[in-house]
């Protein structure tokens, strides 16, 4: 079965945090219907959804930061995972950035997730030589 890619609005939002917690994604530290609701508050940044009839069973935020295009939350339902789902968001992704004049796309993973490192070298991402430097400004529950 085939899905359809659309960009998410506010409605959507109980339905994509849910996946977002099937899949793996959510982390005490953050706040996913904040993340969600400030994506959809802006031109520069979206949601994308892999839908068949009226079931989630994907999605991925995109920015563009006036340099460069950044992704979060890709999720595919764990039941429809290896059905290239993940493959037709990034691609939807790539486009939606592409369209906003991003000349590069990167991404975060952790380190030990070997699965989602192997989907993205599958898909022609390779591992950068550069380190994440960070400071939280609130401290973790």
């Amino acid at each position: 079965m085939g899905v359809t890619i659309r960009a998410a609005d506010p409605a959507d939002r109980e339905a994509t945090v849910a996946l977002w917690e099937a899949a793996g994604l959510t982390r005490p530290w953050n706040d996913p219907r904040a993340d969600f609701d400030l994506a959809l508050s802006t031109p520069t940044s979206v949601v994308l959804l892999a839908e068949a009839g009226r079931d989630l069973h994907g999605s991925v935020m995109v920015g563009f930061d006036g340099h460069r295009g950044w992704v979060y939350y890709l999720a595919t339902s764990p039941d429809r995972r290896g059905q290239g789902i993940g493959r037709q968001l990034m691609l939807a992704a790539e486009d939606w950035l592409k369209a906003h004049g991003s000349p590069k796309i990167q991404l975060m993973v952790r380190g030990d997730n070997l699965a989602a490192r192997g989907f993205y070298d599958a898909l022609g991402y390779e591992v950068q030589d550069v380190v994440t430097i960070g400071k939280r400004f609130a401290p973790n529950p």
